[in-house]
């Protein structure tokens, strides 16, 4: 789920490659060191680092700039459709397996009545998948294995799939919050340059990508100067985006690999046939 905290990481992260864009390892943009954080600074670690010449920049929440923004029905959406990494091909009265046989994958046989299914597990492979399904079907007909493949002799209708579960996610509640970014700077010169070049940034975006696959919307709010403690040596400048991002939360959705039913209103006779 996406939550707050996530929220003023991802900011955290892209200030960071704002101010650093050849990576932590080299030098700012602005020269002088940077420290990038969520939270606000305490009182001797700032001093200490004025007196440094090193730069802060914290990314806080903002109380003032906050509402419910839930407009979207609560219910679960796939995000992002995953693929089987196994396959089955049928031949005559022949089901052949390839590929990789990794969890959270279901393989199945259906022969005329009888369905074999099975769902993979760590350390399975296309012969092992095969050599399962055969023996589930061995209860009922004739079938055998042969490497990674099965014979059903005899069978008037044969069907092999492979299924995937999908990861899904629900949105719960959706949020617009505020946050601060503040630029804690030992000159006006530098304060204006950090600021500026975060500013920059960030208003280019319009949305950012969340760690659970969502976006938030990114919109700027408000901005603010202080200059209030010039002989402390502290020039900051604060810049409020707020973000329209949702609260979710996730599952993994098995999906039917096979299946027999009905479709009707009422009293009415079938309409569609699923299979």
């Amino acid at each position: 789920m996406a939550d707050q905290s996530d929220v003023e990481d991802v900011l955290v992260s892209l200030i960071g490659g704002v101010l650093y864009p050849a990576g932590a390892d080299a030098v700012s943009l602005l020269g002088p060191v940077c420290r990038i954080y969520r939270g606000w600074p305490t009182a001797a670690a700032l001093e200490d680092d004025l007196a440094a010449g090193v730069v802060n920049v914290t990314v806080f929440p903002e109380a003032a700039v906050q509402s419910v923004t839930t407009r979207w029905p609560d219910e679960w959406a796939v995000v992002a459709a995953v693929t089987p990494t196994l396959t089955a091909a049928i031949s005559g009265t022949t089901v052949s397996f390839a590929g990789a046989a990794g969890p959270g994958q279901v393989a199945g046989i259906l022969a005329d009545n009888v369905a074999a299914v099975h769902r993979t597990e760590a350390g399975d492979t296309p012969e092992r998948v095969a050599a399962v399904l055969a023996s589930y079907l061995a209860t009922q007909r004739i079938a055998l294995a042969a490497g990674a493949t099965v014979l059903v002799p005899g069978a008037a209708r044969l069907e092999a799939r492979v299924m995937a579960d999908q990861p899904a996610l629900r949105e719960t509640r959706r949020q617009r919050q505020g946050f601060r970014v503040a630029c804690w700077c030992a000159d006006p010169l530098t304060r204006d340059r950090a600021a500026g070049a975060v500013d920059a940034a960030l208003s280019g975006m319009d949305f950012i990508a969340l760690p659970d696959g969502t976006q938030g919307r990114l919109r700027f709010h408000a901005g603010q100067v202080f200059d209030h403690a010039q002989n402390a040596q502290l020039y900051r400048r604060d810049l409020v985006y707020s973000v329209d991002y949702a609260t979710t939360q996730a599952a993994v959705l098995p999906s039917m690999i096979f299946g027999a039913g009905a479709v009707s209103p009422e009293g009415a006779t079938v309409l569609t046939k699923i299979s």
